[in-house]
């Protein structure tokens, strides 16, 4: 009897434990509940940080492969205990603008000649719509899971330039920054010029991302988790025709002409594995 009562009162103490490890010293629970959300965030910074920290040197300790997307928003949503729905979002647009000056060639005086402004500016659109399911096993504060998502993405590049010095019948190749020619310490070269581009724009992007991934979390504090993640997939993206827009002088029309051509486009399939360096990530759940 003695020794009955010792096993019960010791598988009890072994659950207590067990449930006590699920909840934090103020009663908190530790693992997400039913309609919890998370946001993800790559957990190599603060890694790289406190090991270089502990280090000495900025080198060490550097990851080769994210668990993020770049720019891309990752969450997740409870739908139970063991199922979580994940969503992937990045709306971009961006726009970047470069001046470089150039010799003011209508200037006829002496000495160090005035300038003129050319401009370089570059829009971006990049679109990517995700969602997914995943499933976790296991018990206690390391999850296992598995899952599949899928995701669309859309890009596009355009780059339009403009001149301070212009194209006329009395200078028919100006003074002009060449932009494929920068100069150490900042700036680009400027050199004449009889054709230069005005534009140039690439095809629209379409892309499919299909894949299934494997892996782990473990909660170290309430709602709080590290995981790893590996995963393998099908990716295929394709890029329409561009175009090349470029001025010049036509001594016929005595004019400047515009000729624009076309850029062909490509496109892109891939069937692999990927996070396969590994990762670490960080999620909150609230």
């Amino acid at each position: 009897m003695k020794k009955v009562f010792l096993t019960v009162a010791f598988l009890s103490a072994i659950g207590f434990a067990n449930a006590q490890d699920m909840l934090s010293k103020k009663g908190t629970p530790i693992l997400p509940e039913e309609k919890d959300w998370s946001i993800g965030f790559d957990a190599m910074p603060v890694l790289n940080y406190f090991g270089n920290l502990m280090s000495g040197y900025t080198y060490q300790n550097q990851a080769a492969i994210r668990y993020q997307t770049p720019y891309t928003l990752v969450g997740k949503m409870m739908k139970d205990a063991n199922t979580a729905y994940r969503a992937k979002l990045r709306i971009g647009f961006g726009s970047t603008s470069i001046d470089n000056f150039a010799n003011d060639d209508t200037y006829t005086g002496t000495g160090v000649p005035p300038k003129v402004t050319d401009t370089w500016k570059n829009s971006t659109m990049n679109i990517t719509i995700g969602g997914g399911i995943q499933k976790y096993r296991g018990k206690g504060r390391l999850k296992g899971y598995y899952g599949a998502e899928a995701a669309v993405m859309l890009g596009s590049d355009k780059h339009t330039y403009s001149y301070g010095n212009a194209i006329t019948s009395t200078n028919t190749s100006p003074t002009t920054s060449d932009w494929n020619a920068p100069i150490t310490g900042g700036g680009y070269n400027t050199t004449s010029m009889s054709n230069r581009l005005t534009e140039e724009k690439s095809g629209s992007t379409f892309g499919v991302a299909l894949r299934g991934f494997i892996g782990a979390e473990y909660f170290f504090a309430p709602k709080m988790s590290v995981g790893a993640e590996y995963g393998w997939g099908l990716n295929l993206s394709s890029t329409g025709e561009g175009s090349s827009t470029v001025e010049s002088w036509d001594g016929t029309a005595n004019a400047v002409k515009t000729t624009t051509s076309k850029v062909g486009g490509s496109s892109f399939f891939g069937l692999d594995v990927d996070n396969a360096a590994g990762s670490v990530y960080l999620s909150l759940y609230f």
